[in-house]
């Protein structure tokens, strides 16, 4: 009788062990994690920030072009971080080149850091960016594209691990009606970005612009929403300021004009 109990036992702690190495190989599979630097994000992620060998999906949330903007700014941001702590190029893949030079380089995306690669149609895009991940010299790697099946996501994710390079998957709106994330993928996150009004200013001019930040979806982890300010020239995302922040700033303004 107690060598039957002690079968079971032994065969848990087998398990146990062999799921903690599991775990390990995973956890060296995804790399380490680029973290947002905000707790309300970065707590949320069951990586605390988005693995550096694996595939990250984003999508406007509409089709108009301030949504659209505001995820390939996104996208630039998260680039942007990547290649100052990578020190590499960005290969920016894409079929259709309406991209503003000024606007990435706001964001912390210089244009001497970007390789650009122009196809013809989307499979030319997806094979680029398989080979861009494949080489393993680059800091990240954003692909366009306005349809990618379960087999190209999974052919993108198993390349990042193999290069040790992250991407970005940029799904364009294909109609008005459908969102691109209601796809089947192999994406380690989904994220969609839209543009929400920014805080009034007490005085004339331009504030910072703000985003609603969804992370529709991950693995291991529940999808959540924030509103955000855009990216900084360094690419970072920030938590608005509370309300008696705001009032306080307010109160600063109106003492130095005066």
């Amino acid at each position: 009788m107690p060598s039957s109990l002690s079968l079971p036992d032994r065969t848990s702690a087998e398990q146990i062990a062999s799921l903690r190495a599991a775990l390990s190989s995973a956890n060296e599979t995804r790399g380490p994690a680029l973290a947002f630097g905000i707790e309300a994000v970065d707590d949320r992620l069951a990586d605390r920030g988005l693995a550096s060998a694996g595939l990250h999906e984003i999508a406007a949330a509409t089709a108009s072009l301030n949504d659209d903007a505001a995820a390939t700014l996104f996208a630039a941001g998260i680039a942007a971080r990547f290649a100052s702590k990578r020190g590499d190029t960005v290969l920016w893949a894409l079929s259709q080149f309406d991209l503003y030079a000024p606007g990435l380089e706001q964001v912390g995306l210089c244009p001497d850091r970007i390789l650009y690669a122009q196809g013809s149609k989307d499979t030319q895009v997806l094979a680029m960016a398989e080979d861009g991940l494949r080489d393993g010299s680059l800091a990240c790697v954003i692909a366009e594209v306005k349809a990618a099946d379960m087999t190209a996501t999974r052919r993108l994710q198993l390349a990042a691990s193999d290069g040790r390079t992250p991407i970005l998957l940029f799904r364009r709106h294909r109609t008005r009606e459908r969102c691109p994330l209601r796809t089947v993928s192999a994406a380690m996150t989904r994220w969609r970005i839209g543009c929400v009004e920014s805080a009034r200013l007490p005085f004339p001019g331009l504030g910072r612009s703000r985003w609603s930040v969804e992370l529709a979806r991950q693995r291991a982890g529940n999808p959540f929403s924030l509103e955000l300010e855009a990216c900084d020239e360094q690419g970072r995302l920030a938590l608005p300021a509370a309300a008696p922040d705001r009032a306080a700033a307010r109160g600063r303004a109106v003492t130095q004009a005066a």
